[in-house]
């Protein structure tokens, strides 16, 4: 049920995007260890590279939130034929709270496919490679 429902709020914030210079609305929705659910939608910016994708919106507004552990995150774009995943730097972000993130690419019809953070983001770079130094 939970899967469900974290895919259904990241079709919703796709809804939300700003994206007038790609138009390519992104949405996320992030599920918290104590079972919330935060959501983001990529917001561009004239000056493109100031903008900031629907993941790192949604992990953004959990920490402002008071969220530090994450057990899953839905995203979906506007590509029918195939699932995406988040971008490089998303997929980073991500990292900093863990690899064992299940994710969930969502095509707009609301199919996903189930994944996890480190077969995305494999030999990732994480906050325990600095503990070491």
């Amino acid at each position: 049920m939970a899967k469900e429902k974290l895919v259904s709020k990241c079709l919703q914030a796709q809804d939300m995007a700003y994206c007038p210079y790609s138009r390519f609305p992104v949405g996320a929705a992030i599920l918290t260890a104590d079972g919330s659910i935060i959501t983001g939608c990529n917001v561009e910016n004239a000056s493109y590279g100031l903008t900031v994708c629907a993941e790192r919106t949604a992990i953004q507004r959990a920490v402002a939130e008071g969220h530090r552990q994450f057990t899953a995150i839905a995203v979906t774009c506007d590509i029918k034929d195939r699932f995406v995943g988040p971008c490089g730097a998303c997929r980073q972000v991500l990292m900093e709270f863990g690899s064992d993130w299940t994710v969930y690419l969502t095509k707009p019809d609301g199919t996903y496919k189930e994944t996890t953070l480190s077969k995305l983001l494999p030999l990732a770079f994480s906050p325990e490679h600095l503990a070491k130094n």
